[in-house]
């Protein structure tokens, strides 16, 4: 093959498996939401009681993990391996619609601010005009004043 930089390269044929991330994080979220339910706590105590009872208690050959219970370690460890990963795919994919939401918040409250301060100088105008209206009290003493200066006229006359 050519190094020639007017010729495409040659597509590689890759065997990844592939997912849809959406889904994952779904169904990460889910599993998250389910570890921390009371539900969760009853059915692992459940399942590790009669764990330990059974092969405690049950005759010898039917035990399947005696004392030391290292199948049943293998099997918590790896229950928590896979949690943990999962717990933190949901954080971050609540952490980023978060951060959305902080955003439109912000937007929204700017508008908001924007809306308040207009509105507040509507009124501010409004109350200058409303002060710049002549008031019945200010007419009639205008009036009053110009009859006596027309009385003053006529009796100069």
């Amino acid at each position: 093959m050519s190094n020639r930089l007017d010729l495409p390269r040659s597509m590689k044929r890759s065997f990844r498996f592939g997912f849809n991330s959406e889904a994952f994080g779904v169904l990460s979220e889910r599993f998250a939401r389910f570890l921390g339910t009371a539900n969760f706590l009853v059915y692992m105590s459940g399942f590790v009681i009669s764990w330990v009872l059974w092969n405690s208690l049950a005759p010898t050959n039917l035990r399947f993990d005696d004392f030391p219970f290292i199948f049943l370690t293998l099997i918590l460890s790896l229950q928590a391996s896979y949690a943990a990963p999962l717990i933190l795919l949901a954080q971050n994919r609540q952490t980023d619609r978060d951060r959305i939401q902080f955003a439109e918040d912000r937007a929204r409250d700017e508008r908001n601010l924007a809306d308040t301060e207009y509105i507040t100088r509507e009124i501010a105008s409004l109350r200058t005009a409303l002060n710049d209206v002549a008031t019945r009290d200010f007419i009639r003493g205008e009036i009053r004043d110009l009859l006596g200066e027309i009385k003053e006229v006529k009796e100069k006359d």
